[in-house]
């Protein structure tokens, strides 16, 4: 078989090949070269924060680690529990999947910034007379999507607030005292 090419040798050269194109594609950078940080400029709960972070950082990470407003929680980290919940602009994002970079120029709003002062905001208060939680880990999520869920006018039935309130998830199972908070803030109870 003189001339031909042997599997091993096809797939040992296609490796040598991506790794020359690789090598020829970024002259003079090594791997290891860190991406230089950005001043990240957001708004959070009507208050002015600048920081100095990875472009990758998400909004999560900027707010827990960077800002210290700990209230929203770190859940599965992959944008399918909920535990996260913020508003950006009024409307409400996972932000474990959310940049930090994207929200320049926008308001963010955490749990922490939803309250009058003193006086719990009507969904929290709803939260507190329906026992909207239980292990409370989830609470904060849940209550940031309650509050956008209270003022949309297309759900109207409680399978209505479980379907807005889906991507949510309560471990402990307090579902029915949740759809009765919404109903309590909406005034429907």
């Amino acid at each position: 078989m003189a001339g031909s090419v042997s599997r091993r040798g096809f797939l040992g050269g296609a490796a040598a090949a991506s790794v020359a194109g690789t090598v020829a594609w970024a002259p003079g950078r090594a791997w290891a070269d860190p991406v230089p940080p950005a001043r990240i400029r957001l708004s959070v709960n009507g208050k002015p924060y600048e920081l100095d972070a990875d472009p990758g950082v998400t909004l999560l990470d900027a707010l827990r680690e960077r800002i210290g407003l700990t209230g929203t929680k770190k859940g599965c980290d992959r944008g399918q529990c909920g535990a996260c919940t913020v508003h950006v602009d009024g409307r409400r994002v996972v932000s474990c999947l959310t940049l930090a970079i994207t929200c320049v120029g926008k308001n963010v709003t955490t749990i922490e910034g939803i309250a009058d002062g003193d006086a719990l905001h009507p969904v929290q208060q709803a939260f507190v007379d329906c026992d909207g939680f239980q292990c409370g880990f989830c609470t904060s999520g849940q209550i940031m999507s309650a509050v956008e869920v209270v003022s949309d006018r297309s759900v109207h039935t409680d399978d209505d607030i479980r379907e807005a309130m889906s991507g949510n998830i309560c471990r402990c199972g307090a579902y029915s005292n949740i759809v009765d908070a919404v109903k309590q803030a909406r005034g429907e109870k």
